[in-house]
Order: structure tokens, then sequence, then C-alpha cells
């Protein structure tokens, strides 16, 4: 029988503090579980809405958390239609970092330094191989991913690249094969230069808990053109919003043991994981990031702080400004009658549960 991820906390929530101890838990990770099992309930709080055909109707409101699987849809959405409006006429490239196996346990446990060198040092490795090969600054769009398809930890960042170059003087450079960026093999050398560089200079002491065999070793970039960009969008929206389990995620629990299902991404066949209530807990929580981590980082010509870079570059590709996307306000949603399907007016927002009439 399935259920949801807020009854399986409900469940097993209690016993997981018990058995960590609740100072050995993250705040982040308390704060997470506590949004969840708040988020469409009385304790989350509500709108109350009439009709003009008498009915009323109280709409509970969501916890808005990040982690959330049944939060997030919506500025995915805004999100996926600001960048949109923001797209070139040029080849896009899906370029992706990702660290060795042996430094994501470290990772985890260190995520507000090593994230941030992951982001800071894979877009300077992209910019460096791009001065030597264009001559020019790349714009890049990063978003972060920790989940593969079993939900184990595997951090990688995930970056959307217009194939245009811009130089120092105003010119634009695009690659002779628009399919090709930049080599893989290149970035790989560089990301591991640049990493090793940067955690020996921020923090000597984790450095030298790193086996000396990670510096040696290849470490897998990936990078690929996806056209004009919309459906490599659409993809990152559907991480940059959601948490590990989505909403669409069917899960079951039997005597204990949460089940899941999964593609396996190299035989493409489904498979069925199975764990314990707990260990499902834990598995989930590694994927819920720190307060205030930034998951989405545009660099180069894409900034926030490049905008006349990227009019000028829009302009000399003969681009014309997308229609900016039109977002309407939460108060402003239209909601309808489920009785007679008329727009309902908003009485008051109340901040645990429906009045008492």
């Amino acid at each position: 029988m399935s259920t949801t991820l807020a009854e399986i906390l409900r469940r097993h929530w209690p016993a997981y503090v018990a058995r960590h101890g609740a100072k050995n838990i993250l705040p982040s990770h308390h704060a997470a579980v506590a949004a969840i099992l708040s988020c469409h309930t009385p304790e989350g709080g509500g709108s109350l809405y009439d009709c003009e055909c008498g009915h009323q109707h109280f709409a509970y409101h969501g916890c808005g958390h990040r982690a959330c699987p049944q939060c997030g849809h919506r500025e995915a959405q805004e999100w996926l239609e600001r960048q949109t409006s923001r797209l070139l006429p040029v080849t896009y490239h899906l370029v992706t970092f990702t660290v060795p196996e042996q430094l994501r346990q470290i990772i985890r446990s260190n995520q507000r330094l090593m994230l941030d060198i992951l982001f800071r040092e894979s877009a300077g490795t992209m910019q460096d191989v791009a001065g030597t090969r264009l001559r020019g600054e790349l714009g890049l769009l990063g978003a972060f991913h920790t989940w593969s398809r079993p939900l184990a930890y595997h951090p990688h960042i995930h970056y959307i690249v217009p194939g245009v170059a811009l130089r120092k003087d105003g010119i634009l450079i695009t690659p002779k094969d628009p399919d090709y960026l930049l080599c893989v093999d290149v970035l790989s050398v560089r990301i591991r230069t640049r990493f090793e560089r940067a955690l020996r200079e921020r923090d000597p002491s984790l450095f030298h808990q790193i086996a000396h065999s990670v510096w040696r070793k290849a470490w897998v970039v990936h990078s690929e053109p996806v056209g004009q960009g919309k459906e490599a969008l659409t993809y990152l929206a559907r991480y940059i919003y959601r948490t590990a389990i989505s909403s669409e995620r069917q899960l079951e629990e039997i005597n204990g043991n949460v089940l899941f299902r999964y593609k396996d991404s190299k035989t493409r066949e489904q498979k069925t994981a199975v764990l314990p209530a707990l260990a499902f807990i834990a598995r989930f929580l590694q994927h819920v990031l720190p307060k205030r981590f930034r998951r989405v980082r545009a660099y180069g010509w894409q900034s926030p702080a490049a905008k006349a870079k990227f009019q000028r570059i829009r302009a000399l590709l003969d681009a014309l400004p997308a229609l900016a996307p039109v977002t309407v306000p939460k108060e402003l949603v239209v909601i309808c009658c489920p009785k007679c399907q008329k727009p309902m007016r908003l009485i008051g927002t109340f901040g645990r549960g429906p009045p008492r009439c």
C-alpha cells in the first residue's frame, strides 16, 4: 500500500531521534522534518475562501521548504520561465562535473566548505580552458545535485553553457563545431588541480585526511550538446526546487521497511530498493542542504553583475529580448469553488487550522 514521506516521518522520526540523539542531528535536518510534517496540515495554517453559492473552502498552506516533496512546483515553473526568456540563438551544452567516490563522504560531512570549492573551481576550470581554446569568457549557469536514482549521495554540478565566448575587446567567438565546446580530458585534469590547491589553502587539516590517490585518478567530466537549451533547463528545473523524494515517487512501507522503485541508469531496468525505515530516513536527510546554501549559481557574462555584457551578446547575436514572464502573486491566484467551479473570495488567512464557525 502506497504511503508518503510525511507519513513515514510521522511514524518513525521519534525512533530516529532516539537512536541518534537530538543534539547529534543537524539543525537543517530537524528543520526539514518539522516543515514536512506541518505541510498542508492544521499546524501550518491556511486560508479560508467562500463562494456566492454559499460553499466555504479552507486550503491548508504548504511549508515552502525546499526538502518538501509537496512544495516547490510553482517556484520551479517560474524559474524555468525566467531562464527560458534568456535563451540565445546558439547551441547549448550540458557540462557535468562529478567528484570521485572517495571524496563523497568527506564532502557530505563538510558541505559548506567543500561545495563552495566545488562550485568555484568547476566554474574557474571552465573559464580557464575557454580562455585558452576560445580566447574568451563563457556564460555559465550551474545547478548542484546530490542524489542518484536509488538516493545514494552523489554530488555533482550541471552547467548549462551557451556555445559562445565573449572576448575582452567585445568580439564574440563561436566554436568551429557547434556540437563541441571544450575537451573533457583537459577539464578533468584542471578541475582536479584547482580543487586540490583550493582545499589545501582553505583547510590544510581536512586536505591531509584525503588519500593521495584522489589527486592521481581521473575526475569524471561529461559534456554534450543539448540544442537550443530549453530541454536542458526543463531537466534542471525538476531538481532545483524539488527534493530527492518527489511527490510522484511511489513509496510503500511493509513490516517496517520502505520500498521505492527506480530506473537503473546503466541497464534502464526498473528496480526496487528496500530499506529499513530509519535507514531510509537517513538516506533522505543526507540530501538536505545547509541553510541558505545556493543550489543555483551563475558565472561569467550570465552572472547578475554582468547584465551589460549579456545585453551586448544579445545585440551581437541579433536576438530579440524575450518577453519577461508574468508572475501572478500568490495572493492573486484564483481558487475555484469545488462545488460550482466559480472563482472564490478570500475571507482571511489563519496561522493555525480552520476557524471554528
